[in-house]
């Protein structure tokens, strides 16, 4: 079973048992990619296209406007791979996916491969550069990796003190963000592998992202606080809560992203809600409830990834479900 399949299934759980029921509004529509569910999702930062790491089929790409499967992508012909990690590049050039050891850079325009490699440790996270030149991985062994996809070998490594889970590249390639289980969020530098702002959390770090503007950051601990902090000076500026309970800070986000214009971010928790937060003031604006595939079921669906679309937004669920949400 793949780390984060592990983690989310632990997270589900308790999530559950916390939380219950996550309320909101429901999706517009919702179309089914994976039958049996997934291992991962990926959304393009166009919201044009989704990577899905299923169980029946291994690894996919998808057109989310024609909700059509483009191409099947697994790493050995003949086997279906356990997609654990998968990356858009910045630009919607190429993707990348990752079983446990191996990763393939993808030309999105024919489909092909562009490159198959073998990585140092296990891959627990994942993101690309512009043009698809360069992947940051997080790594089981305490580290994260800049690793050179078209050409192969370490190009930086950026060290820890545990597993890194979450990794997040501004679009330049020229900050990191990475959240490892000794509960850190780390931004870096890329190119001198230096620590520009580090803050700890209650917990192991679920999720990291930056925004375009590299103004500010999200990370979240499991079941455990969720903040927006400023990568200038590492100030918490916003704990989000939904103040609904007791237990609104005790969520475990798996998925988070900011707007293009950086005054928004939208996350996606363990329960399967997801949420539109205000960048400015910290204040919850909308929240959704993602499609169950039994309404009368267990509610552990969790939110793999999310997107902002034109007026609208999107949000992948481990049962393989894709929420439109308005």
């Amino acid at each position: 079973m793949p780390n984060k399949l592990r983690a989310l299934t632990g997270a589900l759980l308790t999530s559950a048992l916390i939380t219950g029921c996550s309320s909101g509004d429901s999706p517009e529509k919702y179309v089914e990619y994976a039958l049996q569910g997934a291992y991962s999702a990926t959304l393009s930062p166009e919201s044009q296209m989704a990577v899905i790491g299923s169980f029946n089929h291994g690894g996919s790409l998808w057109n989310i406007q024609q909700n059509e499967r483009l191409y099947n992508w697994n790493h050995q012909a003949g086997e279906y791979s356990i997609i654990a990690a998968s990356a858009f590049s910045p630009d919607e050039l190429f993707a990348a996916t990752a079983n446990q050891q191996d990763l393939v850079l993808w030309n999105l325009s024919n489909g092909q491969p562009e490159g198959f490699w073998s990585s140092p440790a296990e891959i627990l996270a994942m993101d690309l550069a512009p043009n698809g030149d360069y992947a940051m991985l997080g790594l089981a062994d305490h580290t994260a990796v800049y690793f050179d996809v078209k050409n192969g070998g370490v190009v930086q490594t950026l060290r820890h003190n545990a597993r890194v889970k979450s990794i997040d590249l501004s679009d330049d390639a020229l900050l990191a963000l990475t959240g490892s289980d000794a509960y850190y969020a780390t931004l870096w530098d890329v190119q001198g592998s230096k620590v520009l702002q580090q803050i700890q959390l209650g917990n192991i770090v679920d999720t990291v992202a930056l925004s375009p503007n590299k103004q500010l950051a999200f990370s979240s601990g499991s079941l455990d606080k969720a903040v927006i902090w400023s990568t200038q000076d590492g100030t918490i500026l916003h704990t989000l809560s939904d103040n609904k309970d007791l237990f609104g800070k005790r969520l475990s986000f798996l998925s988070a992203r900011f707007s293009p214009d950086n005054s928004q971010l939208l996350t996606g928790t363990a329960s399967g809600a997801v949420q539109l937060w205000d960048t400015g003031s910290g204040k919850m604006l909308r929240s959704w409830s993602i499609h169950k595939r039994d309404a009368y079921g267990p509610t552990s669906t969790g939110v793999y990834a999310v997107s902002f679309g034109a007026g609208k937004y999107f949000a992948i669920g481990s049962n393989g479900i894709i929420n439109e949400l308005k």
